[in-house]
């Protein structure tokens, strides 16, 4: 897995009390108990961590990890 990702799952485990452990690729937002509250407190939490902020267009509850990373991958090659 990227850096990217490691770092996110880092973020997550962290920031939102995730245990990093049952954060896999293919786990949706969502289905890590995360609401809308906590997508924006995400957004923030990434502006902070990678320089880059994920709107909710790019990003949702429905969205996997591996798909916010890639976002976030996306934006940083794009600086």
């Amino acid at each position: 897995m990227s850096d990217t990702y490691q770092r996110l799952v880092d973020l997550l485990a962290g920031s939102f009390g995730l245990d990093a452990a049952d954060i896999t690729p293919d786990s949706t937002l969502g289905g890590l108990e995360l609401d809308s509250l906590a997508l924006v407190e995400l957004s923030v939490a990434s502006q902070e961590e990678f320089g880059v902020e994920l709107d909710d267009s790019e990003v949702d509850l429905g969205s996997t990890i591996a798909h916010a990373a890639g976002v976030i991958s996306g934006k940083l090659t794009a600086v």
